[in-house]
């Protein structure tokens, strides 16, 4: 079949007359030998031009992947593409998925994956099977931006076999044009540009000065359907401001006629007696819903579900939602401008604004999105203030009228030196900025570099993919710095053996900085860079050990460290080994002090702390008897055990870190807290309402199921090795039942969340 042929087949079965932006690039997708990159707001209806690929690869026999960043996102993109191969005569189950967590038909043509699974395919051939694939589409591009995940995209360009076209759907970037330039000349990929600024719904701006956000959103719900702005979207930047803006609806009238009846029978169907539920509830009943980490994944669901449904008036969400799945709003509206830490508040990112704006107006149902930027309340209280100390005359007579200007004045509202501000004029500003380049950003993860090394065992070629990076100046040095940082630190492991050898002195082992390994007895390679009168160490090959393949067990872990803990919770208790695993899945610290690990008192050391880290910490001088022992601290308070200073009784996961960054120093991409969550849960029977409400956490519940979502699947990980001081079946045994404890916990909270976990924990060793 001639691709004019497609092309016409593909355009005969649209249902919509596709908008000048599409027909373009579906028109260069069906003409361009190498494939096309377009670039065009969030709600152009990217889409219909990726369905192309999808359609073209079911009509000639082939294989094509949809690739995305996001969990959420695949899900929604398969539900998307088995209705559209449906519609073309073909059957849904031609359409499968592969994430971390779940499979739908993996044998199938069209894949829908995460951006990591393709990757991991590419590096193992035989998996990617590239002589089948026509097309590789790539949705949310501008993920290549991420700083930790981001790597993962722009080593997939260097890895694609040419003959697989690429499809690059990106919402606007600033610099498309030198990233097709970079992709040419690093890759030899030649893609076509399509580019547009112009929306499908245009976008109209509003600043509201004087206005408060519930009188606000009530205003824009009234009126009949062309008139109001609801479903609307207000974008909070933490949980707890997700949640007090919620509250503040209270009372305010946002349902039409018959929302209220059908959001009734639609709540019905549910069990809101648990955690959250009754206040998520309430919620919504007025037409209100609450979306972010901290809600349970099953409550997610229903709110996106009435959402979409237009049974919702409002949704209150973080930000993370206008990079995932779709929620169709008319407009859009932002509490406030700055994001960061308080005092320490900085205006949005004109990217991460950009895609928020973008939610607003549905193709199918609006003629014009709305965006409501709106004022401080302080501004607002104070220009209401003006308004009315302004309408009484300064010259006024009236000994009444003075009397009043005079007791107005006394209460005249202003900033507070507490609080950060912005203005109209940075409304304007992050409207006309230009978009973020398209850049690449972050180091190397150490899980990536062992797969890499598996895969590829010539270590040319890959300081060739990172010195593809598209990174400017002194950066392309710096990356080959720490590939061999990297290298090193995995040569004193024993994971990867190296040629020539590095010097047997201490000059390398004692670089704290990874960046800049240097070897003063050892010139290799000829021409090795001068440095300070040092020479660079850099290694011509690297064979690996059979040790490296334990590195590629751990994805809920620093793999280094992964194994580390494996070498020494042979000998530790239960509780030990629920502290050091716990201490790993980075718990966001507004919650640490809630679920902090208890004192001495309450959870006593075991054998891993009081035989093996204390005495080895204190024979290297990396802490003080006090710090392991709370005799000398009696008479302190309570807080003094969340103080970061010194004196304070180290707790378990410290030790270990401790000993772990002694042991490899300079290692970056590390994150432990040290939190007890899951120990005290089972201390609580299991029961995680109980230990929700106790603990006061019922906002936050979410993060602390995904938490436990976790550990069900770091538990897999650490089954599948077995630690000294231990049998193979007596570990195991403890993780398994565990993990069971733990599961059948979890199951009672979301049946439907805890089997796509499991599903992916059974892939890991049970």
């Amino acid at each position: 079949m001639s691709r004019d042929q497609l092309a016409n087949d593909y355009f005969e079965q649209l249902q919509v007359e596709p908008y000048p932006v599409q027909e373009e690039a579906l028109l260069a997708w069906f003409t361009s030998p190498e494939g096309v990159m377009v670039c065009a707001p969030t709600g152009t209806g990217k889409t219909l031009i990726a369905e192309a690929a999808i359609f073209e690869a079911l009509r000639t026999g082939q294989r094509a992947y949809y690739t995305t960043p996001l969990i959420a996102l695949t899900e929604q993109k398969l539900r998307e593409l088995q209705a559209s191969v449906q519609r073309w005569g073909y059957s849904e189950d031609d359409v499968g998925l592969i994430t971390g967590n779940r499979q739908v038909n993996p044998d199938a043509p069209i894949l829908v994956v995460v951006a990591e699974i393709l990757f991991n395919r590419l590096l193992h051939d035989g998996k990617f099977d590239g002589e089948r694939v026509a097309a590789v589409v790539m949705d949310e591009f501008h993920s290549f931006n991420d700083p930790e995940r981001g790597v993962v995209w722009e080593l997939t360009l260097g890895l694609l076999p040419k003959n697989v076209r690429m499809l690059l759907l990106s919402a606007t970037v600033g610099n498309p044009y030198e990233f097709v330039r970079w992709l040419a000349t690093s890759h030899q990929r030649r893609l076509e540009l399509i580019q547009s600024n112009d929306r499908k719904v245009p976008l109209s701006f509003h600043w509201i000065g004087d206005q408060l956000l519930a009188d606000q959103l009530e205003e824009m719900a009234q009126g009949d359907d062309q008139k109001r702005r609801t479903p609307t979207l207000v974008f909070c930047f933490n949980r707890e401001l997700c949640w007090s803006t919620a509250e503040q609806l209270k009372g305010k009238k946002l349902l039409v006629d018959g929302q209220q009846a059908a959001l009734v029978a639609a709540l019905d169907g549910y069990d809101w007696s648990q955690g959250a539920g009754p206040k998520i509830r309430q919620l919504l009943m007025r037409g209100v819903g609450v979306h972010h980490a901290g809600v349970l994944p099953k409550y997610k669901r229903i709110v996106e579900d009435l959402f979409q449904r237009k049974l919702l008036a409002v949704t209150v969400c973080t930000e993370t939602l206008a990079a995932g799945i779709n929620l169709p709003a008319r407009s859009v509206l932002l509490p406030s401008l700055l994001k960061g830490p308080p005092k320490k508040k900085r205006l949005l990112d004109a990217s991460a604004a950009h895609q928020m704006f973008g939610r607003a107006g549905r193709p199918q149902f609006d003629v014009e999105g709305h965006v409501y930027g709106l004022a401080h309340e302080d501004d607002v209280k104070i220009g209401r203030w003006r308004q009315k100390f302004d309408q009484i005359p300064a010259d006024t007579k009236d000994p009444g009228l003075r009397k009043a200007k005079k007791a107005l004045k006394k209460k005249m509202p202003t900033r507070r030196a507490t609080q950060q501000y912005w203005e109209e004029s940075h409304f304007t500003r992050l409207i006309h900025a230009e978009p973020g380049k398209l850049q690449s950003r972050g180091g190397l993860p150490w899980r990536l570099l062992a797969y890499l090394l598996e895969a590829i065992p010539d270590i040319s070629r890959v300081r060739e993919l990172i010195r593809r990076r598209l990174v400017e100046g002194r950066q392309q040095e710096v990356g080959q710095r720490e590939l061999d940082s990297m290298l090193l630190t995995l040569w004193r492991a024993g994971y990867v053996e190296l040629e020539p050898e590095p010097p047997a002195t201490d000059d390398v082992s004692e670089v704290a900085d990874p960046g800049q390994v240097v070897a003063t007895a050892l010139q290799v390679n000829g021409g090795a860079a001068e440095e300070a009168g040092s020479t660079r160490y850099q290694p011509l090959t690297v064979r690996p050990r059979p040790e490296l393949s334990q590195l590629l067990l751990f994805r809920g872990t620093h793999p280094l460290f992964g194994v580390f803990l494996i070498k020494h919770l042979g000998i530790a208790d239960r509780s030990e080994r629920i502290q050091a695993m716990e201490s790993v899945l980075a718990m966001p610290r507004s919650i640490g002090p809630q679920v902090w690990v208890p004192g001495h008192d309450e959870l006593p050391p075991g054998p891993l702390a009081t035989m093996r880290l204390d005495v080895q910490l204190l024979q290297m001088g990396l802490v003080s008897p006090g710090e392991l022992s709370a005799e000398h601290d009696d008479d302190e308070d309570d807080e003094t055990a969340f103080d970061d200073g010194g004196g304070r009784v180290l707790t378990l996961a410290e030790k270990l870190r401790l000993l772990f960054d002694f042991e490899f120093p300079g290692v970056h991409g590390m994150n432990t807290v040290p939190v007890w969550v899951a120990g005290e849960l089972l201390e609580w029977g299991g029961d995680f309402n109980k230990y929700i409400t106790g603990k006061r956490l019922q906002k936050q519940e979410g993060v602390i199921f995904r938490h436990l979502l976790r550990l069900l699947l770091l538990l897999g990980e650490f089954s599948q090795l077995t630690p000294p001081d231990v049998s193979t079946a007596e570990w195991r045994a403890d993780l398994f039942s565990l993990r069971d404890e733990l599961e059948h916990t979890c199951r009672q909270v979301d049946p439907t969340s805890t089997d796509k976990m499991m599903a992916e924990a059974d892939r890991n060793g049970r």
